[in-house]
């Protein structure tokens, strides 16, 4: 079987872009005054769970700022699932994780810089 399915990409694309709206629309403050974006949702088979990677900045407050996230991840789920609810059946479990290609960059400019 080859990569996710097209459905999986389609439901990943919605919870990640509804996602990015409901974190943003709570503001900077909600998130210790870090910025967090949403940067990619990958989604298993049956639609049940979701991974959702987040980008968080400035990375000195990654830790404590996924903490505030995932301790809200069952009233992110049920915004999600108000805004989803007309296209899903399911609303699926989140799981948040850092994406951290932004450290990656920061590290690679930081070397640039030498």
């Amino acid at each position: 079987m080859e990569g996710e399915s097209t459905r999986q990409l389609k439901v990943a694309r919605q919870i990640q872009k509804d996602l990015a709206e409901i974190i943003r629309s709570r503001g900077m403050a909600a998130y210790d005054g870090a910025l967090v974006s949403v940067s990619g949702v990958k989604i298993s088979p049956d639609l049940s769970i979701a991974k959702v990677y987040v980008s968080i900045f400035p990375s000195s407050k990654q830790q404590s700022v996924l903490k505030i996230i995932e301790d809200s991840a069952r009233t992110l789920r049920g915004e999600l699932g108000r805004r989803i609810a007309k296209q899903f059946r399911i609303v699926p479990e989140l799981s948040f994780f850092l994406d951290d290609s932004l450290d990656y960059v920061e590290h690679i400019d930081e070397l640039l810089k030498k």
